[in-house]
């Protein structure tokens, strides 16, 4: 015999407050409160950009990429445009704006690695990490990816910071199979 649905109603009900309480614990830095997220400095690349197969692409060469995005990041933990649509093969360069008042992230990956690097910047939130597919943006800065897709799926763009991704701050991209754009 299956649960009752309020059981089912309760477990949502927790879980939508506690994302809640977790998006409103990353704001705040606006009342004074210490920041839940990583440290406010800008991540510095430490030498060359290291090249690593990931499952969503690789890291790519700016000389390469014939199309630039730009994506804006806000403090209501949303990326406009949160769809994207790219083709198999293709080097593309975001350029990554936060309009906000506190630091976000655009970092991307699958749904399952993003998920799983969401839950340990919630229990580590001044980790540090300096990958080709991440940027880390102060509030009214810009940063840049270079990405090559050159694996066909859907993928997922993320704000990581403690709250943010838990707030809803997530956007797709579809690598559609095809030749080099």
């Amino acid at each position: 015999m299956s649960q009752p649905a309020t059981i089912d109603h309760s477990r949502r009900a927790a879980v939508t407050r506690l994302a809640g309480a977790a998006a409103l614990m990353a704001t705040l830095p606006w009342l004074g409160a210490p920041a839940l997220a990583h440290t406010d400095k800008p991540h510095a690349r430490k030498g060359p950009v290291v090249k690593e197969q990931k499952d969503w692409g690789i890291a790519g060469d700016a000389k390469n990429a014939k199309r630039s995005i730009d994506v804006s990041m806000a403090d209501n933990m949303r990326f406009t445009p949160d769809r994207i649509e790219v083709r198999q093969g293709e080097t593309v360069k975001f350029v990554v704006r936060n309009s906000g008042k506190v630091m976000h992230e655009f970092v991307i990956g699958t749904k399952a690695e993003n998920a799983k690097h969401a839950e340990m910047m919630v229990k580590f939130p001044n980790m540090e990490h300096d990958e080709p597919y991440m940027a880390h943006v102060g509030p009214s800065k810009t940063g840049e990816i270079v990405w090559t897709f050159n694996r066909a799926g859907n993928f997922e763009f993320a704000c990581l910071i403690a709250g943010h991704y838990q707030g809803g701050m997530v956007g797709t991209v579809k690598v559609t199979p095809g030749g080099k754009a």
